[in-house]
């Protein structure tokens, strides 16, 4: 895969990720079990709103994440590990 194709993918998934803006904003509606939202929020450690916003921005990355994972073992990095090992 072209270097232009894995920055495509590393910025498509900043951008819907939760390092992206919101952009506008609209009030939902969503119908969920106690039991999962209880989960969600012991989980993000935060309220509502941001626990349903985060796990949207994680679908949203979906994408993104499956193709960094398909790159796996495709990409040089070009890093020695002796040489970061005699950095420690």
């Amino acid at each position: 895969m072209s270097g232009q194709a894995e920055n495509a993918i590393l910025t498509y998934g900043i951008a819907y990720s939760i390092l992206g803006g919101m952009g506008r904003i609209r009030k939902i509606t969503v119908h969920v079990s106690d039991e999962l939202l209880r989960r969600a929020r012991e989980t993000t450690g935060e309220g509502i709103t941001p626990t349903v916003r985060r796990g949207l921005e994680l679908v949203a990355a979906g994408r993104a994440y499956r193709k960094l994972r398909a790159l796996r073992g495709r990409v040089e990095l070009g890093l020695d590990l002796a040489r970061l090992r005699e950095d420690r």
